[in-house]
């Protein structure tokens, strides 16, 4: 079929009857928003009903698509007839209407009638000139004045409503424009008048005015005009399918009510604050007058740890010459101390910088046991390979290992990386932890029991110290309740001097701290603690509570003994090995009627809310896994308490200088106390 091009200019008008259009639906909308505010100032303060006719107008935007059969249109270009042919479309015009509704208040069925103008507008990609066979878009300027009567049916008595019916659609600009060229004519053989329906749903949001006689509302709707009995050229099949998203603002005119209002006075409401019921104890033990020695198995973290730039092993680990070795003793670990300890557990540290000499005499009294030494540094392999060579020198130099029962390998990060992909604070913490030396092996003579893989630490050591101040001398504040109360509490102690110490915030419902750290050099002393917590409305409540607090002196001699669960980086689950550690060696080993004292710890990386966290978790894990060994043990006789004391640096096992001590911070700490 062919459409023959009639030369006349029509595009100019159509953009004109667009520029009024918009001009009028903003003219339009301030007359009535002019309207709204006269309304709002001008209304007596009296009942109105509802209106049930709507004036208004409505404006949003088309989205056409074509399609049907091929379009030829044959036109003038430069003087030369071509044919164009085109078939699918799609553009966006705009949509603007006064309209005007009719729906009783809380009625089902109602009336809709908007007369607008309607944007057909499309682009057709690709269009071949049939003179050079070249391709270019062809736009089309399709403007309408459509007649839409529908029935509004609102279902659900409330602002959600549908509406369907007729729409007539009479043609008032029919232009184009093809090519670089920017011919632009009219469309030939339009039909000057099409019939079609349409479906659409709406929402009614009412404005400020319920209770005015002149009411607003203003209702978002979206409406479907599908392809139906559609004849849109007179020699042609071409369909036209549209979504119409838009926007009205309707108005309409209230009656008195013919019922007088009567205005009460509402009566004065008393409000009654309820305090959550919080209940706040402080418990400070009395002295515990023993000596109490700790038998401490520590573990061995499988790890030797690079400054950056240097392959050579730090001076900070401990490094014997050939002539010392045999006077080497995993039990007199003290006798070769590092050159530097950072003043906080002094022994442990001294067991971990051995690490290398403990490897070293294991290997030298277990000849069948290998093995592989790997490196890691973010340098590149051969950087972490050079570190590895560094250690498996000083074991074959000093110990005199054979080199074949050692193998080294380098990589840019460690098998069990604590740098994580996303992290984004503490990174260069994270990068010095992770440049590191990693001793893999599956021998059972040195790995710690049960354990295996490449993070398994090595068989762990026993260290015989003297405990000072320990869990149980700590005062504990308990705070009921807490969770569900408070955003945070904190703790006002004050002496019978008139001194008053805080401590806090704390976000957890149990808090310990030592007896030196509140009576200081005090034997000991009278003291009132107020709890100030914040509720979560933005109250604050207190709680007062006297204690008498003793310091803590040793005298008698009391055995206690220690075990140590480690924890990879964020990691707050124990695996399965060491669950199997803990049932089957540390749980047997607490006595009738003991008590177990458990307390989790972190480094310093990270948020220290998360953290305090993380650390409690930690410690309630290995807190489940002993309950449940002794309840599968028939055993019901301990007393178990555990605590979460985050990266606080005061109660930490160690300091945070360096990244083995960090290392060790990632820990839950088993304390186990024979019956009194």
């Amino acid at each position: 079929m062919k459409t023959i091009t009639n030369f006349k200019n029509g595009s100019r008008s159509a953009w004109s009857l667009k520029s009024l259009a918009i001009k009028s639906a903003i003219v339009g909308a301030l007359m009535l928003t002019g309207i709204q505010l006269s309304a709002q100032v001008q209304a007596p303060a009296e009942e109105y009903t509802q209106p049930s006719w709507w004036f208004g107008i409505a404006g949003g935007a088309n989205f056409n698509y074509y399609s049907g059969n091929d379009q030829n249109l044959i036109v003038n270009l430069t003087n030369n007839p071509v044919q164009l042919q085109y078939r699918k479309g799609f553009g966006v015009g705009p949509y603007v209407a006064p309209l005007v509704e009719f729906h009783r208040p809380n009625s089902i069925l109602g009336f809709m009638l908007q007369v607008g103008f309607d944007g057909n507008t499309g682009t057709f990609k690709n269009v071949i000139n049939t003179a050079n066979n070249t391709l270019s878009d062809l736009t089309t300027d399709l403007y309408y004045i459509t007649i839409e009567p529908s029935l509004r049916v609102t279902p659900f008595r409330n602002n959600l409503y549908i509406y369907a019916g007729p729409r007539i659609a009479m043609l008032t600009s029919k232009s184009f424009n093809y090519g670089h060229d920017e011919v632009s004519k009219d469309l030939g053989n339009m039909s000057n008048i099409y019939y079609t329906i349409q479906l659409g749903v709406g929402y009614d949001f009412q404005l400020p005015s319920k209770n005015r006689q002149t009411q607003f509302v203003i209702s978002p709707f979206i409406a479907y005009e599908p392809y139906y009995n559609q004849t849109l050229t007179s020699i042609a099949s071409w369909k036209i399918t549209n979504t119409r998203v838009g926007v009205a603002l309707k108005f309409g005119c209230g009656h008195k009510n013919s019922k007088k209002v009567e205005v009460v006075e509402p009566a004065p409401v008393k409000v009654t604050i309820v305090e959550p019921e919080v209940k706040f104890s402080v418990y400070s033990p009395k002295n515990i007058a023993t000596e109490r020695r700790v038998r401490e198995t520590f573990p061995i973290r499988n790890y030797v740890f690079f400054n950056l730039g240097s392959t050579e092993i730090p001076d900070r680990y401990v490094l014997l010459t050939k002539d010392q070795v045999k006077d080497f003793k995993e039990d007199q670990l003290e006798v070769f101390k590092p050159k530097r300890l950072s003043g906080r557990s002094d022994r442990q540290l001294t067991a971990y910088y051995n690490v290398l000499n403990i490897l070293g005499d294991r290997m030298g009294k277990n000849p069948t046991a290998n093995i592989n030494l790997v490196g890691s540094s973010a340098q590149g392999p051969e950087d972490g390979k050079a570190m590895a060579e560094s250690v498996k020198q000083y074991l074959t130099s000093v110990f005199g290992i054979d080199a074949a029962r050692i193998t080294t390998e380098g990589l840019n990060k460690p098998r069990l990386p604590s740098l994580k992909p996303g992290s984004d604070k503490d990174i260069d913490l994270l990068k010095e932890c992770d440049r590191r030396v990693s001793v893999e092996s599956s021998s059972p003579t040195l790995l710690m029991e049960f354990q295996s893989g490449p993070n398994a630490p090595l068989r762990p050591v026993e260290i015989n110290a003297l405990q000072t101040a320990p869990l149980d001398s700590y005062v504990s504040f308990t705070v009921e309740g807490e969770k569900e109360a408070f955003t945070s509490w904190s703790l006002e102690i004050k002496d019978e001097n008139g001194t008053v110490q805080n401590f806090g915030p704390y976000t957890q419902v149990k808090v310990s701290i030592p007896g030196k750290t509140i009576l200081g050099a005090k034997p000991q002393g009278d003291y009132k603690v107020t709890m100030v917590g914040k509720t979560k409305n933005g109250n604050t409540i207190k709680r007062e509570a006297s204690v008498h607090m003793v310091l803590w002196t040793p005298s008698e001699r009391e055995e206690g003994i220690r075990y140590s669960v480690l924890f990879g980086f964020d990691e707050s689950k124990v695996i399965d090995i060491y669950e199997k550690y803990l049932t089957d060696i540390v749980t047997p080993r607490i006595p009738i009627g003991g008590t177990v004292i458990i307390h989790g710890h972190t480094d310093i990386i990270g948020d220290e809310e998360y953290n305090q966290k993380l650390s409690v978790d930690r410690a309630d894990e290995v807190m489940n896994i002993i309950e449940k060994a002794l309840k599968n043990s028939g055993r019901s006789d301990v007393i178990i308490d555990a605590y979460g004391f985050g990266e606080d640096q005061n109660l930490a096992p160690f300091e945070n200088n360096f990244p083995e001590e960090r290392f060790y911070n990632r820990t839950v700490v088993i304390d186990i106390i024979p019956k009194k």
